[in-house]
């Protein structure tokens, strides 16, 4: 399906791709909604952000489904918000204008509409952890508590890398029989991943701990998963010492 896309309609490959498993038989009527490019190549289909496969078309297609907010569109029919908040932050002005002219808004509506999404992305998406990352609140935390945390930070890092990956994170929730999608173990990670390389250092790691003593955070899933794995790792040690427990 994914090839009559892109020779019907000038789709970008990866586009098209996206298109064909998102929407099915719908993405030929989702493709009809998308603007010209401009360019030689491809014709059709401005995508919302350079790094993602999401196009203009979407949010139109979204609007004539009865999307009726900003934050309709990219927590609950585009999902961009759960595979990179900063993502999703960076696009909604131009999310907001296309919505604003399919649903014709005021300015007014188009400011509340992007004050609303920016505030979600902030509470609901970890980008306040995030942020209180990167704005390095000093480090006010006793030795006991590093002594702590470094042990929280290796019940996850269980191979001494000395950073904790995606595949620590799956590992981690595989042991629990929890059951995660890629793009919610993607979400966990950007709360803490600084700087955006796909993984979490231990000066990170401790930074968060610290800004989340400090009130500055005040909820991060990855620092309560780390808690779990240290948890059980201490119970596993504990039936171990006494031979099974039984």
């Amino acid at each position: 399906m994914f090839i009559r896309l892109v020779q019907d309609f000038g789709l970008e490959s990866e586009v098209a791709k996206h298109l064909a498993h998102t929407y099915g038989d719908r993405a030929f009527s989702v493709a009809k909604l998308a603007s010209l490019t401009g360019k030689r190549w491809p014709i059709v289909g401005r995508r919302l952000h350079s790094e993602f496969p999401y196009i203009d078309a979407e949010v139109r297609y979204a609007c004539r489904e009865y999307a009726a907010s900003a934050i309709d569109v990219i927590a609950r029919r585009l999902r961009l918000a759960f595979l990179n908040a900063q993502a999703a932050e960076e696009a909604l002005p131009t999310i907001v204008n296309i919505m604003a002219e399919e649903l014709k808004w005021s300015e007014r509506e188009k400011k509340s509409q992007l004050e609303a999404a920016t505030k979600y992305l902030q509470q609901e998406m970890g980008q306040n952890v995030n942020r209180a990352s990167r704005e390095r609140i000093p480090i006010n935390l006793t030795k006991s508590e590093i002594s702590e945390y470094v042990k929280r930070f290796n019940s996850l890092d269980t191979d001494k890398k000395g950073y904790i990956s995606l595949n620590d994170l799956r590992a981690s929730l595989k042991s629990d029989g929890e059951m995660v999608s890629f793009e919610q173990l993607h979400e966990i990670l950007n709360e803490v991943d600084v700087h955006k390389h796909g993984q979490v250092e231990f000066p990170d790691f401790i930074q968060m701990m610290a800004a989340i003593k400090a009130g500055s955070i005040t909820h991060s899933r990855f620092a309560q998963l780390a808690e779990m794995a240290e948890e059980d790792q201490r119970k596993k040690i504990s039936v171990d010492r006494s031979g099974g427990g039984l």
